[in-house]
């Protein structure tokens, strides 16, 4: 191969890589692309935004009490709510609660028989934790009670329980009803002695808790409990599980 032609092959050889060097050394970025890119980077800037802005969740905890013969009690079953996100919780048989909420918040306590009690949560806590204990004040007024009797007086009751004729039948009666065999019974039947009215009511009320306490999950098993296991072993040695003899 002669030298003019070596020439002219490396000539043609520079010109083609040139081409291709320019060809993908840039590719110019078209309307589309620029608006692809200034959406993508407005969306980030926005999701940045809303991270750094969001309000910190507090765990907001605490007992509530109330004045009863001089001492303070709990307030069971009393309803925590946050009207602002119509949102709220139950606190249990010993007047614990605890519910999330967020600085600022207004918190509504509420129960039968007690006034309303509405405070804010303070936006100055360094933490994300806050207890207190709510004190509630009764809302009504009870009358003192009144026993009516069939006697205008204690004097005449007094004449009256005097002169009574008591028969030995009145007496085994007495005596019966007294006794501590159907006093146990009574306590045990509500068919024999029903239920009042106050303890009802707790008894409703300590269901529902129990049911609210566990909503959305699976309530614990006593199979699982070493406390249901140590009564049930107790009784077992007591021989509470033995066969009574027919007498």
């Amino acid at each position: 191969m002669n030298d003019s032609v070596k020439n002219r092959l490396s000539c043609t050889l520079h010109i083609g890589r040139n081409n291709t060097v320019k060809r993908f050394a840039a590719v110019p970025l078209t309307r589309n692309m620029k608006k692809l890119f200034a959406l993508l980077f407005i969306c980030s800037l926005y999701a940045r935004g809303e991270a750094q802005t969001e309000p910190p969740l507090i765990q907001f905890s605490g007992l509530i009490m109330t004045e009863a013969d001089g001492r303070l009690v709990p307030v069971p079953y009393a309803t925590i709510s946050v009207p602002q996100k119509r949102r709220g919780t139950y606190a249990d048989y010993r007047g614990f609660f605890t519910i999330v909420v967020e600085k600022g918040e207004k918190v509504r306590f509420t129960c039968i028989g007690l006034e309303p009690v509405t405070i804010t949560i303070p936006d100055t806590l360094t933490q994300d934790r806050y207890a207190i204990v709510q004190l509630m004040s009764q809302d009504t007024i009870l009358l003192p009670e009144a026993v009516i009797f069939p006697w205008p007086s204690k004097e005449h009751f007094k004449i009256e329980f005097l002169k009574m004729d008591v028969t030995p039948e009145l007496q085994r009666l007495a005596t019966e009803n007294l006794a501590n065999e159907y006093l146990a019974e009574a306590r045990k039947n509500p068919d024999i002695v029903p239920y009042g009215g106050r303890e009802s009511a707790n008894f409703y009320l300590r269901k529902q808790a129990r049911e609210y306490y566990y909503i959305g999950q699976t309530p614990p098993m006593n199979i699982f409990s070493p406390l249901a296991w140590g009564q049930f072993f107790k009784a077992w040695k007591d021989g509470k599980f033995k066969k009574q003899k027919k007498g």
